[in-house]
Formats: C-alpha cells, structure tokens, sequence
C-alpha cells in the first residue's frame, strides 16, 4: 500500500512531537495506576471537519483501553476494535486504516508520551498483562471516574 504524502508528514509530525514531549510528561512510580484521562483521538481530529462524521466515541473506548494497557495482543485488538468503529461510524476505509496506521506506529510503549500503551502506569511497565487486583484497580478508577460526571472531549 502506498503511504499518501499527507499521511507521511502527518506521522513524521507525530513522531517528532512525541519525541519533543519524551522528557516532559511526569510518570508515575512503578504499580500505581493514575486517574483516567482522554484527550479524545489526541493528535487526530475527534470528527470531520466537512460533514457530520463523528469518531470521538471510537477514540474515548480506545483511550481507555491504552490507559489500562496489557498484553501486545490486547493492544493490537483496541487498535483493531478502534479501526472498525471509524469504519462503522463513517464508512470510510481510508480514514479508518490511516487512524490505525497512527495508533500502530505512535502507540507504542516504548515511547514515552502521554498516549501510549498503557499510559495510566509507569513507563517501565511496556506489555504487561494485568493481574486481577490491576483489573479490579482499574475497573473501580473508571467507575469513579464516570461517576464524577466528568467533561469528555466527545462532548
């Protein structure tokens, strides 16, 4: 598949920033879970711009998914979940395969910025499954986090 030149500025524009950004987000010790966030689809548009298509539900799920983070194979199954929901949503192939394209290449837990795979622990964690308590831990922070009635970036 050819890579559009848009698309390629678009992720040589991601990389760069995440590198910048690499010693200015704070991490947390090693074990803790911080509160859950979600900027919507962070470096990517939460909706189109020209017509009524909105993904920002797709990128909250799959924001959540990154913040708990896990296994290789469950981040590689939100980045799927998260390229058939764009799909579902708006029916465009092509928006759906370049936003899993960005979520495959600057996802990753190896760098350190404040969107990648397991963003809610310390960097050191990387592909890691959750025990049971982690799960239980961050079952109980997104129902706090729900309950508090909090301002979303899909609203």
């Amino acid at each position: 598949m050819k890579l559009r030149p848009k698309f390629a500025l678009f992720a040589l524009s991601a990389l760069a920033l995440g590198t910048l950004l690499y010693h200015l987000i704070p991490f947390k010790p090693d074990g803790e879970l911080s509160d859950f966030t979600s900027d919507g689809c962070s470096l990517f548009p939460d909706s189109s711009l020209i017509n009524s298509d909105d993904w920002c539900a797709c990128c909250l799920a799959h924001d959540i998914a990154y913040w708990k983070g896990g296994t290789e194979a469950e981040r590689l199954a939100a980045d799927e979940a998260l390229r058939e929901c764009v799909l579902e949503k708006t029916g465009d192939t092509r928006l759906a395969e370049a936003m899993y394209l960005g979520v495959r290449m600057g996802g990753s837990p190896y760098f350190k910025n404040g969107y990648r795979w397991g963003y809610g622990w310390n960097y050191e964690r990387k592909y890691q499954a959750l025990s049971e308590d982690e799960k239980s831990l961050a079952e109980a922070k997104l129902k706090e986090f729900f309950a508090s009635d909090p301002v979303l970036p899909c609203e």
